[in-house]
């Protein structure tokens, strides 16, 4: 019997839901589905089920080798609740995950939990840092500009944007920006591709 299955029809418990949402959090972030997760760890894909729904509590010798799938230390399955980790509904601002770009002086951090629709993104450019090129993909976007100035071009139109102004368009249009300004630009940037489907041009 699977050591998980005895633990099956038990009533939900807070502490177990917290853990449940933190590894489907874990696995989602990684793009693992429930059979991949299953297998690296050694254990039945009912029972990694019965953990994200919170129905079964994560045993001992099932932490160590859930951890190792999940390329983590066990602690971070089972922190107390009130420690600052990241969940399936929210990201703490010191766990924030970088997405990878290739264009100078631009930095994007994202803000949306792992099952989120929507892709959020802090989005830092750096004076003169900007696009290599304009790109296009599937999806929207919005923007707001938290701080500094940024040029936006969209569709071979070119818009001055500075802190307090937003935009929106279709991700299928030709777009690019820059920071012509002397102060680092942040902006709060808002997709409908998933992270790993957004590029920065370069």
């Amino acid at each position: 019997m699977d050591v998980l299955d005895e633990a099956a029809t038990k009533p939900k418990d807070d502490a177990d839901i917290r853990v449940g949402r933190r590894v489907r959090a874990l696995r989602l972030e990684r793009n693992l589905s429930l059979a991949d997760l299953a297998a690296k760890a050694g254990i039945s894909i009912g029972a990694l089920s019965q953990i994200e729904r919170g129905m079964s509590s994560l045993r001992v010798k099932v932490i160590w080798p859930l951890a190792a799938a999940l390329d983590i230390e066990p602690s971070a399955l089972i922190a107390d609740g009130n420690e600052a980790v990241n969940d399936l509904y929210c990201v703490r601002a010191d766990k924030r995950r970088a997405i990878p770009v290739k264009s100078e002086g631009i930095a994007k951090a994202l803000l949306s939990p792992p099952a989120a629709t929507l892709t959020g993104m802090l989005v830092t450019v750096e004076a003169g840092g900007g696009t290599a090129e304009a790109y296009a993909h599937a999806g929207h976007e919005f923007g707001f500009v938290m701080a500094g100035e940024v040029e936006l071009v969209v569709d071979a139109t070119t818009y001055l944007l500075k802190a307090g102004d937003s935009f929106a368009f279709k991700s299928t249009l030709l777009h690019a920006f820059r920071n012509p300004g002397a102060e680092r630009c942040q902006i709060l940037w808002v997709n409908t591709t998933k992270p790993s489907e957004v590029r920065d041009g370069a």
